[in-house]
């Protein structure tokens, strides 16, 4: 149950204070009084109420000098004051609004206007707390939100710096302290090699600034269709990269999003080949892709901590890319069986694959199936 209104009654006559006093006190009112207009001005400051009953005629502070100062006070502007006279009620009707009175009130009393009045103003003095308590609550809220819209910002901002040094999957479960996710584990992922044909020649022949030039470009179009394809980069190794696809976040059709990425990749050093002919490379890319299970976690010391797939499957895919000619992309039977139908490929038969003790056999992926594209 909430507290009881409470009502300063201000008047220098002691009989008409306890006449108030009794009337709001009966009908449930909490009721303090003063016997002059700078004892209720002490009173509101020390111990504010929530409506005045405000007497005019006092000795040293009349009840328009107690009411303007009320209003001058920005803590109790909004307070009700009710002013009560037995004066002419027209002439002090006007100097009471003069001085900021809410109501009024003409002596002799009549108790059912007292209280009529004292319900009206009390109830407009819970809106204006209500209102004044819900701007304090926007005001915290709007602070909060900025304290967070800050900090999303902060780690956004750190997320983006970790995307410059990992792949943004990773970031991801780094920036989220996702650890338990880098935790070694098993999974079905498909993994993809590329490698450029000709750089080594091309590194023996060419300035390092030419060098770095073109492996700059190579990384940069490599990296678009990898983050296109939502694959994970394990890392570069000069001009060779290592991709895979279904960790550490599971994805739909992994085989596929591979087969697109390394179709638009080999598309993509075509494109670049007339650039780096006039720096002198004769170059090309040669693509393996093989899926199965690995062994996939974070490797190294503290202090120093890569992402990586070990197994079977990342030296299939390793081998497959040695073995690819220019512009070849090589897959293992098992790729060719989820995306038989989406390719347009031909059989180059069981390849012997150096560390395999059997062939491997093997497919050529000229490019996406008409109706795939």
């Amino acid at each position: 149950m909430s507290d009881p209104h409470k009502v300063l009654v201000v008047d220098d006559t002691p009989h008409n204070v306890k006449l108030l006093a009794d009337l709001l006190a009966v009908n449930g009112y909490a009721v303090a009084t003063a016997a002059s207009g700078a004892e209720a001005l002490n009173q509101i400051e020390s111990d504010p109420p929530d409506l005045v009953l405000l007497d005019i005629v006092m000795p040293e502070m009349d009840g328009y000098e107690v009411c303007r100062r009320i209003r001058e006070n920005p803590e109790t502007r909004l307070l009700p004051v009710v002013i009560i006279t037995a004066l002419d009620p027209g002439e002090e009707r006007v100097k009471g609004i003069e001085a900021g009175a809410d109501d009024f009130l003409t002596k002799p009393i009549q108790t059912a206007e007292v209280l009529a009045r004292t319900r009206s103003l009390l109830r407009i003095r819970d809106l204006h707390e209500t209102v004044r308590h819900q701007a304090r609550q926007l005001s915290e809220w709007n602070e909060k939100l900025e304290e967070r819209v800050a900090a999303q910002v902060q780690e956004l901002r750190r997320l983006e710096r970790l995307k410059r040094f990992f792949s943004p999957q990773i970031a991801e479960v780094v920036a989220d302290d996702q650890a338990g996710l880098l935790q070694p584990h098993r999974r079905d992922v498909t993994v993809v090699f590329v490698d450029l044909r000709g750089f080594t020649s091309f590194t023996q022949l060419s300035e390092p600034e030419d060098l770095m030039e073109v492996l700059a470009e190579y990384h940069a179009e490599m990296g678009k269709l990898i983050i296109e394809h939502d694959g994970t980069l394990e890392r570069f190794t000069g001009d060779g990269i290592m991709i895979f696809f279904n960790d550490p976040f599971e994805i739909p059709d992994p085989e596929e999003r591979a087969i697109r990425m390394a179709v638009g990749m080999r598309s993509a050093a075509e494109s670049l080949r007339q650039r780096w002919s006039s720096l002198g490379a004769d170059l090309g890319v040669g693509i393996g892709i093989a899926s199965g299970f690995a062994t996939l976690g974070s490797i190294g010391f503290e202090g120093r901590w890569d992402y990586a797939a070990i197994g079977t499957v990342t030296n299939q895919a390793a081998r497959l890319c040695d073995t690819a000619a220019d512009g070849q992309i090589l897959v293992s039977d098992r790729v060719l069986s989820k995306v038989a139908v989406l390719v347009e490929s031909s059989p180059v038969g069981e390849l012997d694959l150096k560390g395999f003790h059997k062939p491997l056999r093997s497919h050529e992926v000229r490019g996406m199936a008409q109706g795939a594209r």
